[in-house]
């Protein structure tokens, strides 16, 4: 392997949080007595840091108070409501079998991300799962690989793999190659503009791609 080092996003790369996420927003609107938008309407929220999310989706006084709401429903249910994508556990399981360092790099909590890893089976695949804190700090997936590379002192060559645009971008302003997933959230064109090296169709390309 010509990497010493991979950082899997969570959602949209590992596991599908369509219902979990979409469904813990539509709570938290409901609470703040708002619109309701349909679950596909709802899907640009997959990736992006939820505070950027909610402001586009309500006043900006009410921002804190719908992530109260989302947080309330997500904590209890909306984990809960992922599935993991065909096809990930054995990607994972070759990977084990190499001397690559494999992490878990996400926007979302690390509360919530090891919940969900723990609960999916995916946390011994992994050195560590990195996440944000609850205040929204490394929330930024820049800031957070950053930290990731300080904290593990990755040294050598490392890969981010992705589902959005800001993957991508945040690993080429860390230096981190950064390759798409297109069976995620993000459109093959907003992985390419944002530095993508290569794009793969399901878990198992990663494999075969890194192979090449």
């Amino acid at each position: 392997m010509r990497y010493h080092n991979l950082l899997f996003d969570l959602d949209g790369t590992l596991v599908d949080p369509k219902i979990g996420i979409t469904q813990s927003i539509q709570y938290a609107l409901a609470k703040l007595d708002l619109s309701i938008p349909a679950m596909k309407e709802l899907e640009w929220c997959i990736g992006p840091p939820l505070q950027h999310s909610f402001a586009k989706l309500v006043d900006p006084s009410l921002i804190e108070r719908a992530l109260e709401y989302y947080r309330e429903q997500y904590v209890k249910i909306g984990c809960f409501e992922h599935r993991v994508y065909p096809g990930i556990f054995e990607m994972l399981s070759i990977f084990c079998k190499s001397k690559i360092r494999l992490f878990i790099a996400t926007s979302k909590p690390t509360l919530f991300a090891e919940k969900i890893a723990d609960h999916f089976g995916l946390s011994p695949f992994f050195e560590k799962i990195y996440g944000s804190e609850m205040n929204g700090v490394r929330s930024d997936k820049a800031d957070l690989l950053r930290y990731i590379q300080e904290k593990s002192a990755l040294r050598g060559p490392s890969l981010m793999v992705g589902d959005r645009g800001i993957d991508m971008a945040a690993a080429v302003e860390n230096q981190i190659e950064p390759l798409g997933v297109a069976y995620g959230y993000g459109s093959q064109k907003e992985l390419l503009d944002a530095g993508a090296v290569h794009i793969c169709n399901f878990p198992m390309e990663i494999i075969q791609w890194l192979g090449s």
